[in-house]
């Protein structure tokens, strides 16, 4: 059936033998088409020891004497007659050619797994049949490409901290870290659990997904407990980490629901917990281009615009489309000249093909209880983009994570001469605190110290008694200040009619009765306390205003006195100098709690969730107890109504109590003196013993 075509050669005739007929192909191009492991041994092919040979010029194999090999020997010409089969055949059947070719593959594959014949496994397979055993073909590639890794992928970097001479932005750049850091991060989202052994990431991902959103938030501290050296990256390096967080991140969650991308083309890593917390009027040039965490109030945001991304540019020209081109945050990106044309312009935004995204910017401005004595607050643009737009709204108070950078400004050069640039600040996450985030802040000393005080029946008491201590009398005072602080609950029966439970104060009578000392005692307990006086406070100062943004040229709203003391105190001194049309501003606020808006075509309502206490002196500098309050006072009617607690402070001549005010204020100064201080004498008068700490009282007002 086999009948040999080529005659026998002599021993001394030289044998080329050829094992293909077709040319050496690339080894990577063996593993892909053939599915075969690269060759390591050819001794094991060849069954004899093949040596090595110089593959310079090689052996000319047609020389003058090429014909000679070619020549009819007779004698040597000759064939073995029991390998010669002069049997006649018929035609096979498609059928049985089939069979035959199949039992041939079987036998070929048991001589190439036993090592005895010369093909080696894999190269008569056809493609039908490797398909047809997806397991061993998946194994053999795995072999392949362990035991012949690709060039061109980069080795894993075991010691990623070793910056070999760059700095770390230009190290994070590179292929090879920037892959490391990628597939440790993907580690991590992956591994990281919680105490229960549960996957903490899965499970923010897969929340993530149900709502629709792009944003993954990473607690930095557990970042920085499995990953410590990406950690360490991170602050210094942000834009640089934070794409290569985007891009594993993305990879993650595609590989848990694949179809992702037909709703959010991008997932970005939000990171939360950053340990340093950095004030406004604190960041420096050191902080440029570096990770930072700080806390304001929003005091005005702009409207949402659409921020290229993604542009695309048509020729005017010849009509070809270029681009896209990455929009960044610093300058406009332009093409140079067209690829099809040569030319140089004009060129035109392809507003149907261009990516845009979203673009906010809104106004940071330091706590107003957070500000030292004698200095104005400090303010700090940033940038929100993205699914950021519209998270917080003027009067939040918020925490901002974000990339500390610069812009060119053109009015800041032109004050202050070349090269000037303004700051600001693209926000990486956003929370904005709210009254169950100062539990936080608590530690285990002051939750055991709560709930021992919310055990004791006189806690009432206590509470009213620790309000403004180092001031003598005025109980009536203090106790009114204490049900302002920690004020009612707000009731919506049916929501129909909204009922507020802040307490509004109001604090009349002679002067040098500790009146303006009492709000400031408030502005060092309470919660987001604003603090103001009747001549320095207008209406829109009190409430809100428009103006012009700088940069965009569009109206803006900015938040007064009553927006930024939402959820805390408002604070009025001299009340009674206001203009009764300043007055008149904060009605809806006292009694709605909300101040509406409609000016320059905005037509907005925020929220002024604040209590009021306000001071005034009556008419004529001294309260005529012969007369009614609303005769003492000038102020209106519907004014007075809006005050919950009317307290009158009276000055009267009595030796007794002025002796005991005596000895109470020079007691309260000897204790406080610094030699007293160091050793306190226990004869002195000492503090009532039934008071809370004024420490302990902030944190009790703050969580309450």
């Amino acid at each position: 059936m086999d009948e040999p075509s080529n005659p026998p050669s002599s021993p001394g005739r030289r044998r080329i033998i050829e094992f293909s007929s077709s040319p050496p192909r690339d080894r990577s191009e063996v593993g892909q088409s053939d599915n075969l492991p690269a060759f390591e041994d050819e001794t094991n092919i060849l069954g004899r020891d093949v040596e090595d040979e110089d593959e310079g010029e090689g052996e000319d194999l047609f020389g003058d004497n090429m014909e000679r090999d070619y020549q009819p020997i007779p004698e040597l010409d000759t064939y073995e007659e029991d390998l010669i089969d002069r049997e006649e055949y018929g035609a096979m059947s498609p059928g049985a050619r089939a069979a035959a070719e199949s039992e041939m593959r079987e036998r070929d594959r048991a001589m190439a797994d036993r090592g005895d014949g010369r093909m080696r496994r894999g190269i008569l397979f056809d493609a039908a049949d490797e398909d047809a055993r997806p397991g061993r073909r998946r194994r053999i590639i795995q072999q392949a490409g362990e035991d012949e890794p690709m060039d061109d992928m980069p080795e894993a970097i075991e010691n990623l901290e070793d910056l070999k001479g760059h700095s770390i932005s230009e190290w994070v750049s590179m292929i090879g870290p920037r892959l490391e850091i990628k597939n440790r991060f993907k580690q991590f989202l992956r591994t990281y659990v919680d105490e229960k052994g549960a996957s903490v990431y899965r499970e923010k991902m897969r929340q993530m997904c149900e709502a629709n959103k792009q944003s993954l938030i990473v607690s930095y501290n557990g970042l920085a407990a499995e990953q410590s050296v990406i950690a360490y990256f991170l602050p210094e390096a942000p834009k640089e980490m934070l794409s290569i967080f985007d891009e594993a991140a993305k990879e993650v969650v595609l590989s848990l629901f694949p179809n992702y991308d037909r709703i959010a083309t991008q997932i970005h890593v939000r990171i939360s917990e950053l340990p340093l917390l950095e004030e406004i009027r604190s960041l420096r040039q050191l902080h440029l281009n570096q990770l930072i965490r700080t806390s304001g109030v929003v005091t005005s945001h702009t409207g949402v615009l659409p921020q290229l991304n993604l542009v695309k540019f048509d020729c005017t020209k010849c009509g070809n489309t270029i681009g896209p081109l990455v929009q960044t945050q610093n300058k406009e990106v332009k093409p140079t000249s067209c690829p099809e044309c040569q030319s140089y312009g004009p060129f035109e935004v392809n507003m149907e093909q261009t990516v845009y995204q979203n673009y906010q910017r809104i106004t940071i401005q330091e706590s107003p209880g957070k500000i030292a004595a004698g200095r104005l607050p400090r303010q700090k643009d940033a940038i929100l983009l993205g699914d950021l737009v519209d998270i917080c709204k003027p009067g939040d108070e918020v925490e901002l994570t974000g990339i500390y950078t610069n812009s060119f400004d053109g009015s800041l050069n032109t004050m202050n001469g070349f090269p000037v640039f303004s700051t600001v600040i693209e926000a990486n996450y956003v929370v904005v605190k709210e009254d169950k985030e100062a539990v936080d802040n608590l530690n285990d000393e002051d939750i055991k110290e709560i709930l021992a005080l919310s055990k004791d029946e006189n806690i009432g008491e206590r509470v009213l008694n620790s309000i403004a201590p180092s001031i003598y009398g005025h109980d009536n005072i203090k106790r009114a200040i204490g049900l302002s602080l920690f004020s009612g609950v707000p009731k919506n029966p049916g929501k129909k009619h909204k009922v507020r439970g802040d307490i509004n104060v109001l604090l009349c009578g002679d002067p040098g009765t500790a009146k303006s000392q009492f709000l400031k005692y408030v502005t060092k307990v309470a919660h987001r306390p604003v603090f103001t006086t009747g001549q320095g406070a207008s209406a829109v100062g009190l409430t809100a205003y428009v103006q012009k943004h700088p940069v965009t040229r569009e109206w803006t709203l900015e938040a007064g006195a009553l927006v930024l003391a939402d959820n805390g105190v408002c604070l009025i001194d001299e009340f009674d100098k206001m203009n009764d049309a300043d007055r008149t501003s904060i009605h809806e606020a006292m009694e709605q709690q909300t101040i509406s808006i409609s000016k320059a075509g905005i037509v907005a309502q925020l929220q002024a969730r604040c209590a009021i206490i306000a001071a005034a002196n009556p008419i004529g500098g001294r309260y005529d107890p012969s007369l009614t309050f609303a005769e003492n006072v000038d102020l209106t009617e519907p004014i007075l109504s809006r005050f919950d607690v009317l307290c009158v402070v009276r000055d009267t001549v009595d030796p007794v109590i002025d002796e005991k005010m005596a000895r109470f204020v020079t007691g309260s100064h000897v204790r406080h003196h610094p030699s007293n201080m160091m050793n306190p004498d226990p004869s002195e008068d000492q503090p009532q013993t039934d008071t809370v700490k004024q420490d302990l009282l902030k944190k009790i007002h703050n969580v309450c």
